[in-house]
């Protein structure tokens, strides 16, 4: 049955059907908006060799657009109460495939290559809780996963940290495993509107295009986004005090380093370029 799934009274009337309520410790604000996940689907340039892995899908509504331009989806769904749900709203796909559990705590490498083994592409698309950003980024950048492209929904400040270079006020420590790992870019924005429930906050679409290989050269990965992680740890501090109090690393090495980089021993890591932190760590180290 091709229910439609941007309409609210058709999706109220199935959510308590399955006896389904909404998880605020979930982060679920389920799209009802006609236009935005056709243009999701649009954007992430699928063909019938790409596999697009989905993270949380809800009652589907994207994840439908997903199987309409690509040769197969696969979606993670943490949330078991939504399992009949999309039995219902995508039993007519046969190249879509629910797994069960919680995409943190899979082998994302393994599932992707048991999943996507003949696809020439993959990708990643999700409609993102709020609460949980960072961590799933971090860990689709961190899984040597076979990936060419991410494109996800999510909070609208979330989506302008990811897309800041470092050097910039909106910069983070997950911008530089952004930068470091390939090229982000924000979409269009969404507002809340399009959402059920409405959040209190809007929300915008990015893509990140993996690089081949790492954009900058590092001799430990490990090393340098420790560091990183410390200097944003605190940003309110200088980065001295910052690294210094959370990698016990001497105030007076850090302002050694700092000197020969020609920068100020006030200096904030939002201050920073990438390619200041790539000569800092190997200072430092």
């Amino acid at each position: 049955m091709d229910y439609n799934l941007c309409d609210i009274n058709t999706v109220d009337r199935l959510l308590k059907k399955n006896g389904f309520r909404f998880s605020k410790a979930l982060g679920q604000n389920f799209l009802i908006d006609d236009e935005v996940c056709p243009k999701m689907a649009e954007m992430l340039g699928c063909d019938e060799n790409t596999g697009v892995l989905e993270i949380g899908a809800g009652i589907g509504v994207l994840t439908k657009e997903l199987c309409r331009v690509a040769g197969k989806v696969v979606s993670v769904e943490l949330d078991s109460r939504l399992y009949p749900v999309l039995e219902e709203t995508l039993g007519d796909f046969d190249n879509f495939e629910l797994v069960e559990g919680d995409i943190m705590k899979l082998d994302l490498a393994q599932l992707m290559d048991e999943k996507f083994s003949g696809c020439s592409s993959v990708k990643v698309c999700a409609n993102l809780p709020y609460y949980i950003t960072s961590p799933v980024i971090m860990l689709l950048l961190e899984s040597n996963a076979k990936i060419d492209e991410i494109e996800v929904m999510v909070q609208k400040e979330a989506a302008e940290r990811l897309t800041a270079k470092l050097g910039t006020r909106e910069a983070g420590a997950v911008s530089a495993a952004v930068q470091y790992a390939g090229e982000a870019e924000l979409l269009f924005n969404v507002g809340r509107e399009s959402f059920m429930p409405s959040p209190k906050v809007d929300s915008a679409v990015i893509k990140i295009t993996l690089s081949k290989a790492p954009n900058y050269k590092i001799d430990s990965e490990k090393e340098f986004f420790a560091l990183v992680r410390a200097a944003f740890a605190q940003r309110r501090k200088t980065l001295i005090n910052s690294v210094s109090s959370t990698l016990k690393i001497p105030k007076g090495r850090l302002d050694t380093a700092l000197y020969e980089l020609g920068l100020d021993s006030s200096v904030r890591a939002e201050e920073l370029t990438m390619e200041d932190f790539v000569k800092l760590c190997a200072l430092l180290k």
